[in-house]
């Protein structure tokens, strides 16, 4: 059976978000890119000739043109920077690697650090996102910096260092930012309960660890701290009306099959889903 025209296959585009990929006449993926109006963004390709000479061997290449809808531009970037890092499409420069948009990281270490990166290194660590937002990356860190004394030094704090005080607490811990691991004044067992409810935020059940900014703000407002309490309130409302569409990724995973099964007295339904790494 021929492939349709491209000229078909442009008409047939829906008007929403989404994400188009282009092959040629071999079957292989040349680009990846995001639409915020789908029809619109792939015609633009083909009624004028760019600058750019890379774009017009691109076009001439072009047989294919599949896409897939999503429900907001800000998903068809999220799916746009997944696909290129699993893809690697020839004709993609920009987020051909890991350094275009912020992860949350939990690191898999003693005393887990929390940070922000742009490169996921396959190390056992869990990674969340990856966000569209620096903003909103910036206020979940302050928000739980706020309320858990967390390290955010690079010490290698395993037991036999700590029992050797080969290190010494740093300014965080004067300040109050931290609690002194380092010198064992923080039981691993605590610690690692505040890494635990800090990962139900990154989850976005965040329903305990308001209970919790909350009686920060109410507690700075009665000892009459009314502009941190402010700013508490602000990061609140910020956080509030985040919806987490994160993904949790764990290096460790490859291939896994998925099952759901509901059922009444009448019926049942199973769903199936199954993940493959691609290499």
């Amino acid at each position: 059976m021929n492939k349709p025209s491209l000229e078909l296959q442009i008409q047939t585009l829906p008007d929403g978000p989404g994400v188009y990929q282009y092959y040629d006449k071999e079957g292989k993926i040349l680009y990846v890119g995001k639409a915020k109006n789908l029809k619109k963004r792939v015609s633009s390709y083909f009624n004028k000739i760019h600058d750019a000479a890379k774009t017009n061997v691109l076009v001439k290449k072009i047989v294919t043109i599949k896409h897939i809808v999503v429900p907001t531009e800000t998903d068809a970037l999220l799916l746009e920077n997944n696909l290129i890092k699993t893809l690697q499409p020839r004709y993609n420069v920009l987020l051909r690697d890991d350094k275009s948009y912020p992860w949350l990281c939990i690191k898999k270490e003693p005393f887990s650090r929390i940070f922000s990166t742009r490169r996921m290194i396959k190390d056992g660590s869990e990674y969340f996102g990856p966000y569209t937002s620096f903003k909103t990356v910036s206020t979940i860190l302050e928000l739980i910096r706020e309320l858990y004394p967390l390290r955010t030094c690079n010490f290698d704090l395993n037991k036999s260092n700590i029992e050797s005080n080969k290190f010494k607490v740093c300014l965080e811990y004067h300040i109050g930012n931290c609690k002194g691991p380092c010198e064992g004044l923080e039981s691993l067992e605590n610690y690692q309960k505040q890494v635990d409810a800090i990962r139900e935020i990154l989850k976005g059940n965040f329903k305990e660890s308001m209970k919790d900014f909350r009686k920060v703000m109410t507690d700075l407002a009665r000892d009459m701290h009314f502009e941190e309490a402010q700013k508490i309130k602000e990061k609140i409302e910020i956080l509030e009306n985040y919806q987490s569409r994160s993904t949790i990724v764990n290096p460790k995973i490859t291939n896994i099959d998925v099952f759901s099964i509901v059922s009444d007295e009448s019926s049942t339904c199973v769903n199936f889903l199954q993940i493959s790494t691609v290499r």
